[in-house]
């Protein structure tokens, strides 16, 4: 009896040893600041809503939450970083359908597995895109769309916010899918791209509706169709591409998402607290607003459902990648 004692005592202290002091000893978090570690320039989506979730989530926690922006290669610099990162519940990171899901396919070394690397936290929510041209374009259906660039040599011209956004690979999905030729047109940003969209000089685009919103309701844009699964309450006239009954199209689906990661081997009691406060903080009638606002749709899934979420997102963009033959050096 006291052997046995014994191993279960060991067996017991192996156990927690296995496990990041703070978290072993029943303290976390302590005092020690969380980084939340935002892989893009200050600035957009994902820094915006970091801010917003860090500040509430610090005040539930007890303890500073920290943006720390690293920025560069579409989210896979930071990425990376936080993969390295003790998992010690100390580290978060905000991660996207770039970081995420597209941007191993797309360069030739990222330095992590955005699978295996990370466990997920919480999905914050979906961006959908939209197919827009200039509001005096002849074109007023996805059919007319497919049938102009048939027609084309090279097929019509189609901007976007860079090679390898979610912009560029919705078209490169409805290329694919549909089987007929584009002209990619890549710009550093969505600002300029839009522009030379509503002046003429550029065929069509997709964005993301925080973008093209303004514009449609402006009159100087019109809206050919959504890429997410239902019609958006926010442009309930628009519909979606998977709508048109085209072949190819009928499981048309793309969206834009924003998660919330830490690294591989957190505790998961720690991942477990962290889900609950965010849902928490997310559900707020503030954030729900704000986020409306950003043009995003609330989600909310199981740290399960958002790892069998995210390897479906990593398969199809791999396979639209290498279909499209998309390649940054």
């Amino acid at each position: 009896m006291q052997r046995r004692t014994l191993i279960q005592t060991a067996i017991a202290g192996l156990a927690a040893g296995a496990l990041p002091a703070a978290f072993a000893q029943g303290s976390w978090p302590t005092g020690k600041a969380i980084t939340y570690l935002v892989p893009f320039p200050a600035g957009g989506t994902t820094d915006v809503l970091g801010r917003l979730i860090s500040q509430k989530l610090g005040m539930v926690l007890g303890t500073s939450v920290v943006i720390d922006n690293r920025g560069g290669a579409g989210g896979s610099v930071g990425s990376e970083i936080a993969s390295r990162a003790a998992p010690d519940g100390y580290t978060m990171l905000g991660g996207t359908i770039s970081s995420h899901a597209i941007n191993v396919s797309l360069y030739p070394k990222i330095g992590y597995d955005p699978v295996k690397s990370f466990a997920p936290v919480t999905l914050i929510g979906t961006n959908p895109v939209v197919l827009v041209v200039n509001a005096a374009s002849p074109y007023k259906t996805l059919k007319d769309v497919l049938e102009a660039s048939k027609a084309k040599a090279g097929g019509l011209s189609s901007a976007s916010a860079g090679t390898g956004t979610s912009q560029h690979l919705s078209l490169e999905l409805l290329a694919f899918k549909s089987g007929v030729k584009f002209t990619h047109v890549p710009y550093k940003g969505s600002g300029p791209a839009i522009q030379d969209v509503i002046g003429g000089q550029v065929d069509m685009m997709f964005d993301t509706t925080v973008v093209a919103a303004p514009h449609i309701q402006s009159g100087k844009l019109r809206a050919i169709a959504v890429t997410s699964a239902k019609r958006l309450a926010s442009l309930p006239d628009v519909p979606t591409i998977a709508e048109s009954g085209l072949q190819g199209l009928t499981d048309f689906e793309v969206v834009s998402w924003q998660a919330i990661f830490v690294p591989a081997g957190t505790p998961a009691p720690i991942v477990d607290r962290l889900h609950k406060e965010i849902r928490t903080i997310l559900a707020q009638p503030d954030m729900q607003e704000k986020m409306k606002g950003f043009g995003m749709e609330p989600a909310d899934m199981t740290p399960t459902q958002i790892a069998s979420f995210q390897k479906a997102e990593v398969e199809k963009w791999a396979q639209v990648i290498k279909a499209a033959g998309v390649k940054v050096e």
